[in-house]
């Protein structure tokens, strides 16, 4: 160990300053540090390497970002104290000033080609989200910081209004909630997709939206009138029918039940609402793939679909902690399974295998999900959604003179 570096046990170590003047402002840094994974668990030192469940959490660590020049080990010195309270580690929303708004792809397996995500990070904690390592570009990690620390994109709407004025915008339906939940729970605070969706209505401009969150059901006003013009149309992911699966899977998410009503209180107010059976983990979830169909078709979804689970970067690493942690039984099958649909390896990025997998087991669940969607009435209708994008109306740009006339 160097002269002027301070271990603590349980976190991530930091270069500290010697002097004791610094020491009580630096052992405060350490509680906030980021090895969270360590909180809930007595502290003895076999324990010192072994993640454990967080409440209301989905990853039990936070693992440097790939994109971080320096690395942190954790050792016991003899400077833990067992009567200093740690406590699980809060959410906290920094206002982000965003210079774009709209993002676009032109990936062959993505039913679009437009998207917003209003903000980054995502505090449902879905711990097999593939959007995860995203937070590696803000030199953050993938664990805890990505449903911990968030950012939020107040000034979305007013850039959205500016490029939908521009004279070289095309009409395209654009996606709430590619990367990170439009309706995760600091919306209901910042307001960020309502303020997208009151600009959509105005100039009716067709969209999309998928989301984990029956928070949607507080913007049916405008998902409504939406819909009346053929403009919208959105999906509900649910994952398994398990309360207590999806409390430690993806812990601040809407329970399951409570999606699935969602999409048959969406139906009946007349926004069309379809399902997303997604991520399906094998030996994990991919039971529950019929009976979701079933319950959704009953709340009036006649349209769905599914992935595969994907694995890119550092989410390989995060879901097998939650497999130790959770199902130590399956962990060895769940993940040999998937790296039979990925090619021998744990993900497969290339366009037309990483959403659906190749090989045995990935063709039974196809199978499973075009024979039940058949029996059920789902996806009879092979286009893409009818959504019209004729109607759109460029915004005004704003003006006193404009007022005049």
């Amino acid at each position: 160990m160097s002269p002027g570096a301070l271990h603590v046990p349980g976190y991530k170590n930091r270069r500290m300053a010697s002097h004791l003047g610094d020491f009580k402002h630096r052992r405060k840094r350490c509680d906030r540090s980021r090895h969270t994974g360590y909180m809930n668990r007595p502290f003895s030192p076999e324990n010192l390497d072994k993640p454990t469940r967080i409440k209301g959490r989905g990853a039990a660590s936070n693992p440097e970002g790939r994109f971080e020049s320096l690395t942190r080990t954790i050792e016991d010195d003899g400077w833990y104290r067992d009567d200093v309270d740690v406590s699980r580690p809060a959410t906290t929303v920094t206002i982000e000033t965003a210079r774009s708004i709209i993002s676009r792809n032109n990936s062959p397996d993505i039913g679009f080609d437009q998207s917003i995500n209003p903000y980054r990070g995502c505090e449902h904690g879905c711990v097999y989200c593939y959007a995860r390592p995203s937070h590696g570009y803000l030199n953050l990690s993938a664990g805890i910081d990505f449903e911990t620390r968030l950012f939020a994109k107040t000034n979305a709407a007013a850039l959205l209004r500016t490029e939908l004025a521009k004279r070289s915008y095309v009409c395209s339906p654009i996606n709430l909630g590619a990367n990170t939940d439009p309706y995760q729970p600091i919306e209901r605070k910042h307001r960020i997709t309502r303020q997208i969706l009151e600009v959509l209505l105005e100039t009716r401009h067709p969209l999309t939206i998928i989301t984990k969150n029956s928070m949607i059901e507080r913007d049916v006003d405008l998902l409504a009138e939406l819909a009346k013009y053929k403009l919208v149309h959105a999906f509900v992911s649910v994952t398994s029918l398990d309360n207590k699966l999806s409390s430690s899977l993806e812990p601040r998410a809407s329970a399951p039940h409570r999606r699935l009503e969602t999409v048959a209180n969406l139906n009946a107010a007349g926004v069309p609402c379809g399902v997303m059976v997604a991520p399906i983990i094998p030996f994990v979830t991919d039971q529950y793939l019929e009976r979701i169909l079933e319950q959704a078709a009953a709340g009036g979804a006649n349209r769905a679909g599914y992935t595969i689970l994907r694995l890119p970067w550092e989410l390989k690493d995060l879901m097998r902690e939650w497999l130790d942690l959770h199902v130590p039984d399956r962990a060895e099958r769940v993940m040999s399974n998937i790296r039979q649909m990925r090619g021998g390896r744990d993900n497969d990025p290339n366009f037309g295998r990483r959403m659906r997998g190749e090989g045995v087991t990935a063709d039974l669940i196809k199978q499973r999900f075009t024979i039940t969607s058949r029996k059920l009435g789902i996806n009879k209708v092979r286009t893409n959604l009818d959504l019209d994008t004729t109607a759109f109306q460029p915004p005004r740009a704003e003006s006193p003179q404009a007022s005049l006339f």
